[in-house]
């Protein structure tokens, strides 16, 4: 399902009052669909991978920035986090389900580690932006990690806590702030929050639209060795 032109702006927030066509949610919600890029089932987790699950903004630019990763075997886009069963895009624009935009990571661990991921994950966007990240608003855009077992939650919190530490110092101020601010990521429990899988038109959306809307930069604030030296 490829978007018309009309649909590729530069400014994502205004794409939830344009899909909010029920025409444009009549698309199948079963995600038996195979990757575009990595060629591999967007359901399920094989046997010897591990899932993971983040939420940082608008999940088509995080999306990509998961399956570039070498150890990644699949991604794909949902809502996760919020009250109501199966909703659809519309619906979470709308800001009453409670459901975040994540993408759901499954990967290796024999090639790539969860911590990686991690790395990924705080690097690319903003964790102390509440209910938004840059130009989108929205609970639906707060930041978030889901973990699956107790060594990817005791890392989830370890990170958080180091990388807190760092911009509590001086001279690690984001940017254009006058003081640094809490870390509001949440951290939740995957295995109690299901995975609505999105419609297919957003799966590997910048796949299919390369010059799509993309919200991921890169802070230059976490750096992953700092981190390690604040955790020993």
């Amino acid at each position: 399902f490829l978007l018309p032109p009309m649909f590729h702006s530069t400014r994502r927030s205004s794409l939830c009052g344009l899909f909010l066509l029920q025409s444009l949610a009549m698309t199948t919600r079963s995600c038996k669909l195979e990757h575009l890029v990595l060629k591999t089932p967007l359901d399920g987790v094989l046997e010897g991978k591990e899932e993971a699950r983040f939420g940082m903004g608008c999940f088509w630019g995080v999306e990509r920035k998961f399956w570039q990763q070498k150890g990644v075997t699949s991604t794909s886009v949902g809502y996760s986090g919020g009250s109501v069963e199966n909703p659809t895009y519309s619906e979470v624009c709308g800001k009453k389900t409670g459901h975040i935009e994540v993408v759901k990571v499954v990967f290796d661990p024999a090639v790539v580690s969860f911590r990686r991921l991690l790395d990924i994950f705080w690097s690319n966007h903003d964790p102390t932006q509440h209910n938004r990240q840059g130009n989108d608003y929205g609970p639906q855009y707060r930041s978030a990690i889901f973990y699956f077992n107790e060594n990817q939650k005791e890392q989830a919190e370890f990170t958080k806590a180091a990388f807190q530490s760092i911009l509590k110092e001086g001279n690690h101020l984001w940017p254009a702030r006058n003081e640094s601010k809490p870390i509001v990521t949440e951290i939740l429990n995957g295995n109690e929050h299901p995975l609505f899988y999105a419609e297919d038109y957003h799966q590997q959306y910048l796949a299919k639209n390369p010059g799509g809307y993309c919200s991921m930069h890169e802070t230059g604030l976490y750096v992953p060795e700092k981190i390690d030296e604040t955790i020993k």
